[in-house]
């Protein structure tokens, strides 16, 4: 059964990988192409100065460069009109939007949010597992050692704050039941994949 130690080694280098529930082994067996072009779009992301000295707006440099290139081979945002009906009664269940997805993969960037955002996403994949909408659900983050490397940039002690979204904050809640039964796999942005191209 494949983990995450079967991955590439470039992926490896630049990724703190947390396989939760055998969700490396799925995404090669079951959905193989889908799960390439994520290696792939994450094996040629950087995180460069450019993009983290300055504000993001709506959406953020790192953000942006993995949903469009994801986008280009089909992803797509996504959201589920979902409700459940009991006894001919209808129940609204909204699920949150869905940053990319495609072929059953659910994929969220959290590069700076607040933390509960995480709460928001693993319950969507929780709910969208047990719907059988979504095997698996990734998450592309900080990892929390990245900190250490962003003080030298302009925002960080201001911006990238403890109660911000790395993956300290994360690994506690996907071990504590909020994402269900669903598989997640996480990938924490590691210092190695910073370049100061200033």
């Amino acid at each position: 059964m494949r983990s995450a130690d079967d991955l590439p080694v470039e992926i490896q280098q630049l990724y703190q990988v947390f396989d939760w529930r055998n969700a490396v082994a799925i995404l090669s067996t079951v959905h193989s192409s889908d799960f390439s072009e994520i290696l792939d779009v994450l094996s040629r992301f950087r995180l460069r100065y450019s993009d983290v000295s300055q504000g993001g707006g709506n959406k953020s440099q790192i953000s942006k460069f993995i949903d469009s290139n994801l986008y280009a081979s089909g992803w797509k945002e996504v959201s589920f009109d979902t409700k459940f009906v009991v006894d001919g009664t209808e129940y609204p269940s909204p699920t949150h939007s869905v940053d990319c997805f495609k072929g059953k993969i659910a994929l969220e960037v959290e590069w700076n949010n607040k933390d509960p955002f995480f709460d928001r996403d693993l319950n969507n994949f929780r709910l969208l597992y047990d719907l059988r909408i979504v095997d698996v659900g990734v998450i592309v983050t900080r990892a929390t050692s990245l900190q250490t490397t962003l003080t030298g940039v302009g925002r960080a002690a201001t911006t990238f704050g403890k109660a911000t979204t790395h993956t300290e904050k994360l690994y506690p809640k996907i071990r504590g039941g909020g994402a269900g039964g669903c598989p997640v796999l996480v990938f924490g942005i590691k210092p190695e994949a910073y370049v100061d191209d200033r």
